[in-house]
C-alpha cells in the first residue's frame, strides 16, 4: 500500500504494451541519499577495568559504587602475603643464581630443555600479569619491560647455544658454554623480580582516570601467577626462595558474588572495579570492507538504538580505523567512530540519553544530493557493465544508458542520459524490448 501511494505521488501509471503490464514514472528533481548500514554500539569517553594483580583479600575500601572519583584517587588496597613472599623469593633466587650449579642439557640443545620451555611459559605469565594493570603508561611500561627482558633472554639463549655448539665441536671451552647458560638464567631471574615487584606495587588500586566507579565481585580471574618465572630456575638456585614459595600456600579463593568489601577474597585477575566517564558519548560501528571505501570523515549518519524504538540520533563520522577487524566467519570490517548527538522521536520529543554499551543500527549517508535529477531505483536495468533505463518516446520504449550518482534505497541520482520530465518504465522494465509499444 505504501509503494502504491508513492507511485501515485510520482505520476506513475499502469498500461499494457504488446500484451505486457508495465508502470511508468517521470524523471523528477528531489533529494537522494545513499546510505550504508552497519551494526554499532554506544561507547563512553573512558571505560577502564581494574583487576587484582594477585590472589588477595581487600584490606581497605575507600569508595562505593556510584561514587565519582578523580584520576589518582586510591580506591582500595589489597593484602597478599603470597605476592610479598613471591617478591622475596624472586630476590633470593636472583641472589643465588650466580652460585647455582650449571650443566649442559642432554643432547646439547637448549631449546629442547625443560628449563627453556618453562622459562618461555614464565615470560608469557609475566606478560599476563602486566596486562592486568589498567590501560595507561604504567601498563605500557610493564609490557615493554617484559618484552625487552624476553628479547634479551632469547638473545642470551642463542649465544649460549652457540657456545655449546662450539664446545661440542671442540672449538670452545666448557667454561664459556656454562657462562653463557648462566647469563640466560640471570635474565630470567631479573624478569621474575620485575614481575613480582610490579605485583606488590599494584596492590594499591588507584583510579587511572576520572569517572564513576562500579565495584566488581573480585572473581573472573585469569589465574596469572607473578611467581611463575621462578619455577623455571635450576633447583639449586632456589634455596631459601623455594622455602618461601612453599610457605605461601594456596590462593585467596573466590568471592561470594556480590561487590567487594573489606575482607573479601579476590582472585588473581578478578574484577575489582570499573570506572566509566560518560560525559561524552560516541558510537563505534563495524563497516564491511565492501562499503568502507565510501565512508569518509565528517559525513552524517542516523542512529537507531535497539533500546529506544522509533527515535533517531544524529551523528557524524569522526575517525575511521586503518586496522581491519576479522570476524569469526572470516569477514573483514573496519571500525568507524562517530560523534553522537541528542536524539528525538518523530513527534519532536527528546529521546532518552543512551547508556554505554547499547547496541544500534547505523545509517551512514555516504553520498547526498539535493534537488537533483532522479528516477525510482526500480527503473534501472543492468546491461553488462552499463546502467540503463527505458524511456518512452512517441509511445515506444527506447533504451538509454545513464550515469548514476548517489544511489538511495528508493531513488537514484541520474547525472546524464535523461532529462527532467522524461517518462520512464519503473516496473516491468526487465520484460521490455527495444521499440515495444508502451
Amino acid at each position: 500500500m505504501v509503494l502504491a501511494a508513492g507511485l501515485c505521488l510520482t505520476g506513475l501509471s499502469a498500461c499494457g504494451g504488446d500484451g505486457k503490464s508495465v508502470e511508468l514514472g517521470t524523471v523528477e528533481r528531489r533529494s537522494v541519499a545513499e546510505v550504508v548500514e552497519a551494526a554499532g554500539a554506544v561507547v563512553a569517553r573512558t571505560q577502564v577495568t581494574l583487576r587484582a594483580p594477585a590472589a588477595a583479600t581487600v584490606d581497605t575500601l575507600l569508595v562505593k559504587s556510584g561514587q565519582t572519583v578523580k584520576k589518582g584517587d586510591i580506591l582500595l588496597t589489597l593484602d597478599s602475603p603470597a605476592a610479598e613472599d613471591a617478591l622475596a623469593a624472586a630476590q633470593a633466587a636472583a641472589a643465588e643464581v650466580g652460585d647455582a650449579r650449571i650443566s649442559i642439557p642432554a643432547g646439547g640443545n637448549l631449546s629442547d630443555s625443560e628449563s627453556t620451555k618453562a622459562a618461555l611459559k614464565a615470560f608469557d605469565d609475566a606478560e599476563a600479569v602486566a596486562r592486568l594493570l589498567p590501560e595507561g603508561p604504567a601498563r605500557d611500561a610493564a609490557l615493554a619491560q617484559t618484552a625487552s627482558l624476553r628479547a634479551s633472554f632469547t638473545a642470551a639463549q642463542a649465544q649460549a647455544q652457540a657456545a655449546i655448539d662450539r664446545f661440542t665441536a671442540g672449538l670452545g671451552s666448557l667454561g664459556e658454554a656454562l657462562s653463557s647458560i648462566s647469563a640466560a638464567g640471570r635474565l630470567q631471574t631479573q624478569a621474575a623480580v620485575a614481575a613480582a615487584r610490579r605485583t606488590v606495587e599494584a596492590l594499591t588500586i588507584k583510579a587511572p582516570a576520572d569517572g564513576v566507579v562500579t565495584l566488581g565481585s573480585g572473581t573472573g580471574g585469569s589465574g596469572a601467577d607473578p611467581s611463575a618465572l621462578l619455577g623455571a630456575l635450576p633447583a639449586e638456585a632456589l634455596g631459601q626462595a623455594s622455602a618461601l614459595l612453599g610457605a605461601t600456600g594456596g590462593g585467596a579463593g573466590s568471592a561470594a558474588g556480590g561487590p567487594v568489601g573489606v575482607g573479601s577474597p579476590v582472585e588473581a585477575g578478578g574484577l575489582l572495579a570499573t570506572i566509566i566517564d560518560d560525559s561524552e558519548l560516541t558510537l563505534r560501528a563495524e563497516v564491511d570492507e565492501t562499503d568502507i571505501l565510501t565512508v569518509t570523515e565528517g559525513i552524517g549518519a542516523e542512529i537507531e538504538l535497539d533500546a529506544v524504538p522509533g527515535a533517531v540520533y544524529p551523528a557524524a563520522v569522526r575517525f575511521i580505523d586503518l586496522a581491519p577487524t576479522t570476524s569469526a566467519r572470516g569477514g573483514v570490517s573496519y571500525a568507524v567512530t562517530l560523534a553522537l548527538e541528542p536524539g528525538r522521536f518523530p513527534n519532536g520529543e527528546e529521546a532518552p540519553r543512551p547508556r554505554p554499551g547499547m547496541s544500534a543500527v547505523v545509517g551512514l549517508k555516504v553520498a547526498e544530493a539535493d534537488n537533483t535529477m532522479s528516477v525510482p531505483a526500480s527503473a534501472l536495468v543492468r546491461d553488462g557493465a552499463r546502467d540503463t533505463v527505458w524511456v518512452v518516446e512517441n509511445g515506444k520504449a527506447v533504451r538509454r544508458e545513464v550515469k548514476l550518482g548517489a544511489e538511495g534505497e528508493e531513488y537514484v541520482e541520474v547525472l546524464s542520459g535523461v532529462s527532467v520530465g522524461d517518462t520512464v518504465v519503473v516496473r516491468g522494465a526487465d520484460e521490455i524490448r527495444e521499440g515495444a509499444k508502451v
